[in-house]
């Protein structure tokens, strides 16, 4: 609806309040009314009703046939692009190169993928009032520069892709993994919004490596959702997950997009790497039977290009399942400086020392961990595995 707003008004911050106002309304009217035959289509014609009220209030416009125009505008918008589709255009909108790179993929979440301000600022490891005033900054600057609102050309396609990429991961990790303590702890929704938009960059962009690359790596790591939430609502972690309630289709789709790539012999980049180490767990029948060399040397390979604190955190797990959790701490413990305050660093930690027999640090670990970890399902199995130590 938002993207609907945007498109009509060329405003995303009336496009973002009309759209709160509309369902603001339909909290007070439902109940008493009855739901409307189309909500979606009631939701949407209220929200254009109040854009267009503070539009009048806020101009004060004697135009009167504009107004009509506004309102009763019965004409289908053209297509603005290769392919006509709302969100992908907001997307393409807000990851404009006038904005810097955090300010577009922070922007996009907040208008594509709903996520709010706080869930934002975690993702990005900052204050939440710091990002607030980046999502303001970047929709003042959308309006002040007056950026189109369409899929770019096909030439200026591969310099925009870089930040919808970032954004679509980032939307797809929150549904993967959901930080709100008031939500599920795994959002399909999400999940399957970040997929579709995704199929429709590749669609695009067919020859692009990297957009092949995270459209693999979204339907492996989908593919293993029934099986990461158990019945009492605990995370179960990869090595305990039923393989036999992973999604066969998704696999199989994924491993023929990461082997496609492969075929082209071209270097591959961070997504088709992530791509290919989840290829290698979703390949393992049975956690025993798990390439971890062939992980820890696709680690590897990514760290060269993406030298990052998370990288080494992740790759230090397969190192563990390698070369033992002793070794694996000590990769671990060097990242104290940079990843502090990431909850995936203390339940790194937490398990490597869990296994070195170190209960009381490993309680210490698992405290801090649960302390901030915002998904509901990853506390309740954090706060199960502290207690049991001694």
């Amino acid at each position: 609806m938002v993207a609907t707003l945007t498109r009509r008004f060329g405003d995303l911050d009336i496009a973002e309040e009309a759209a709160a106002e509309a369902f603001a309304t339909a909290v007070e009217r439902w109940p008493a009314d009855g739901l409307p035959p189309n909500p979606g289509a009631w939701l949407t014609t209220t929200a254009t009703r109040k854009a267009i009220d503070r539009i009048r209030r806020e101009s004060k416009r004697e135009d009167k046939q504009k107004e009509a125009q506004m309102l009763y505008d019965a004409n289908p918008p053209e297509p603005l692009g290769a392919i006509d589709d709302e969100r992908l255009r907001l997307i393409f909108t807000c990851c404009h190169p006038a904005l810097a790179m955090e300010s577009r993929v922070a922007l996009t979440l907040r208008m594509v993928g709903g996520l709010t301000v706080p869930q934002i600022a975690r993702a990005f490891l900052v204050r939440e009032a710091a990002m607030g005033q980046r999502i303001t900054r970047a929709k003042a600057k959308i309006k002040a520069a007056r950026i189109p609102y369409r899929v770019p050309s096909a030439g200026d396609l591969p310099a925009r892709v870089s930040g919808v990429l970032s954004v679509l991961f980032l939307i797809f990790n929150e549904g993967y993994l959901a930080t709100g303590s008031d939500t599920d702890p795994v959002r399909p929704d999400l999940t399957a919004e970040a997929i579709r938009l995704t199929r429709l960059v590749h669609a695009l962009m067919p020859d692009d490596g990297e957009v092949a690359g995270l459209l693999a790596l979204m339907l492996l790591t989908e593919a293993r959702r029934p099986a990461r939430v158990s019945a009492t609502g605990e995370l179960v972690p990869l090595g305990e997950q039923d393989r036999g309630a992973w999604d066969a289709e998704l696999i199989a789709e994924g491993h023929r997009l990461v082997r496609e790539r492969l075929a082209t012999g071209v270097a591959p980049g961070r997504y088709q790497i992530l791509a290919a180490v989840n290829a290698v767990h979703t390949s393992a029948r049975d956690v025993r039977d798990t390439d971890w060399s062939r992980i820890v040397a696709l680690y590897d390979q990514l760290l060269r290009l993406d030298p990052s604190p998370i990288v080494a955190l992740n790759r230090a797990v397969a190192v563990a399942e390698l070369d033992g959790p002793e070794v694996a701490l000590a990769i671990v413990d060097r990242l104290d400086a940079t990843l502090a305050g990431y909850h995936a660093y203390h339940v790194t930690r937490a398990e490597l020392l869990r296994r070195l027999g170190r209960g009381q640090e490993a309680r210490a670990a698992y405290d801090k961990a649960i302390e901030l970890a915002g998904n509901t399902a990853e506390v309740a199995y954090l706060t199960r595995r502290r207690d049991q130590l001694r």
